[in-house]
């Protein structure tokens, strides 16, 4: 996987993404373009429409990350909305995509686990990378994203990281904070609480589950356009999600659109009941390579244009080290081991 350390102004950072990652970015771009005519019909144009509110909405409440996008798409040779379109792409074309993550957060008295297999097309495999990102008076941030995305799944200096389930329901308001940008809104934070109020301040554009956590708390946090929840650990310190809501929201209809999603919690659950009160990393490693329900599991290979797993990412927050397998975990093609 391709390495990306960035560091200085928000423009700098920016920049520094797009100018290695060019290719790549690129590749990402294709990649949406061809999503978006095939899902709702939109040619790219039409799509850069949509992503143009956004972009000023961006610039009014979160410069930093609009400058971050702009030195991105001056990186790597893109237009501005380009890069903003491929950010907020849950929220352009909102309940298009499938792409389904099994999560898990298990605090420990040893450890403080945050780990999750992530579902999508295998074409956009390709186009993962991890960036490393250092700014002044914020933590140092590692992270597994898709090329030109500023904030995805990964953990920080200290010890807060992210996971991402998305969830379906129906619904998006432009002027709340995009699912992308609250992950790395999260992932700039010094603990779960400061990153929950941080998301709950500036409410969320669209539906989905983060799953935040620090050295001693876990929050899995559920939202729609309207709503938010808290998942919170059960009696053993654990928290397991997937791609459904788990909790009420008024007003709200989750479609549950995924239907093996209730499922692969149910079956993440009863397999952590079989580990000890202080599972291994390679007892952790494991549960995501069940392939119970085969081939919609929590080691997915879907069908034809369906998602399958892309990556599995194991975090210990408490050692601020994580290990990345690219490709099913039961096949990894590579492993990277990511450490602050």
């Amino acid at each position: 996987m391709l390495f990306v350390e960035c560091k200085g102004s928000p423009y700098e950072i920016g920049h520094q993404h797009g100018t290695v990652a060019k290719t790549e970015i690129d590749r990402c771009v294709d990649f949406y373009t061809d999503l978006f005519r095939k899902n709702c019909k939109q040619e790219w144009p039409e799509v850069l429409q949509h992503a143009e509110a956004f972009e000023k909405i961006a610039k009014a409440k979160w410069p930093e990350y609009h400058e971050e996008m702009r030195g991105i798409a001056d990186g790597s040779g893109h237009g501005l909305l380009d890069i903003v379109a491929i950010n907020v792409r849950t929220e352009i074309n909102f309940g298009m995509f499938s792409d389904g993550c099994t999560a898990l957060s298990w605090q420990t008295e040893k450890r403080a686990y945050l780990a999750q297999n992530w579902d999508w097309m295998d074409a956009q495999k390709q186009n993962l990378i991890i960036t490393k990102i250092s700014q002044t008076g914020k933590p140092t941030i590692v992270q597994v994203t898709e090329a030109g995305i500023i904030g995805k799944i990964g953990f920080n200096s200290s010890g807060v990281g992210t996971l991402l389930n998305a969830i379906k329901v129906h619904g998006v308001d432009a002027s709340r904070m995009p699912v992308h940008f609250g992950l790395r809104a999260a992932l700039e934070s010094n603990s779960t609480q400061e990153a929950v109020q941080k998301l709950e301040e500036y409410g969320m554009a669209a539906s989905a589950h983060i799953l935040i956590s620090d050295t001693s708390e876990a929050v899995g946090l559920e939202f729609t356009k309207s709503t938010f929840a808290h998942c919170r650990p059960d009696s053993k310190g654990r928290i397991a999600h997937a791609n459904h809501l788990l909790l009420d929201h008024p007003n709200e209809v989750d479609t549950v659109w995924l239907k093996d999603s209730p499922v692969r919690v149910k079956t993440m659950t009863e397999n952590t009941e079989k580990l000890g009160s202080e599972p291994s990393w390679e007892d952790v490693s494991r549960l995501f390579e069940d392939e119970h329900g085969f081939p919609y599991s929590i080691c997915r290979q879907a069908p034809d244009d369906g998602s399958t797993t892309l990556f599995n990412i194991v975090m210990d927050l408490k050692a601020k080290k994580g290990v990345v397998r690219l490709g099913r975990p039961n096949q990894a093609e590579e492993t990277v081991t990511l450490e602050l």
